[in-house]
């Protein structure tokens, strides 16, 4: 009897043990990861017959006029590929640089955009592939002229929605399966949205868990985009930069 238990042990353990070597291991990882930019604005804008006016935010106009972006990027990563998505909302607002021609003045910016990426992994560190990007922009531009007749006030307002193809290359480090580095930079556009566009991103984070992970970094999304004449006139020339805080879980 004591035979036919300790055989019976013996079988369930050897079960046991073949189980856990044979146990599928999980071929995709998926990560979500909603997170907030505080972003600026520099560069260039110009809507329908008013004349373009320059945009420039320096170190006090980021805190004084603090504004906050909301995002959600999502990944499904496996040894060899990824596929990433990133939908961000921005609605910023800043001050006309003023010149000889320009008083003073406002412009707002609200952009909605969406990225669809898919990377393959060239090396342990690097990755590269090709990505769709949809912006979507409603401008405004709200300003006070100088005229021979003294001070005018114009207004204008115009929204337009195009696509970009962008390159991207991603460098990333895990370090004790602890600490996380990304570098993210990309460009596109090619004319055929943007007249060019780029955007450099980098983060340091630490992993607390299987679960749950945080990341803190700054991001640049230049955009130079030109098109139409007249009263459909869109110019959008602008840097947005900003830090991040990104609050990550992985599944």
């Amino acid at each position: 009897m004591k035979s036919m238990i300790t055989t019976l042990l013996l079988l369930i353990g050897t079960t046991y043990s073949y189980a856990q070597e044979n146990v599928p291991t999980k071929k995709w990882k998926f990560l979500i990861e909603p997170y907030m930019m505080f972003p600026s604005m520099s560069g260039e804008m110009g809507l329908r017959n008013l004349p373009s006016v320059a945009v420039d935010a320096d170190a006090g106009d980021i805190f004084s006029k603090l504004q906050v972006g909301a995002m959600l990027y999502v990944e499904a990563q496996s040894s060899k590929w990824a596929i990433t998505s990133d939908l961000l909302y921005m609605n910023l607002n800043q001050e006309v640089t003023p010149t000889t021609v320009i008083n003073s003045g406002d412009a707002t910016a609200k952009q909605l955009g969406y990225e669809l990426a898919g990377l393959y992994r060239i090396a342990p560190f690097l990755e590269s592939g090709l990505a769709m990007r949809l912006n979507s922009l409603s401008s405004e531009l709200d300003i006070i002229r100088n005229t021979l007749d003294g001070p005018e006030s114009l207004e204008a307002s115009l929204s337009k929605t195009w696509i970009d193809p962008v390159i991207v290359t991603r460098f990333t480090a895990d370090i004790d399966d602890k600490w996380l580095f990304v570098f993210r930079g990309d460009f596109g556009g090619f004319g055929i949205g943007s007249t060019f566009t780029w955007q450099v991103q980098g983060y340091v984070g630490y992993r607390f868990g299987k679960l749950f992970q945080t990341n803190l970094g700054y991001r640049i999304i230049s955009i130079d985009y030109d098109k139409g004449t007249g009263e459909d006139r869109f110019r959008y020339d602008m840097n947005t930069f900003g830090p991040n805080v990104r609050f990550g879980f992985n599944l």
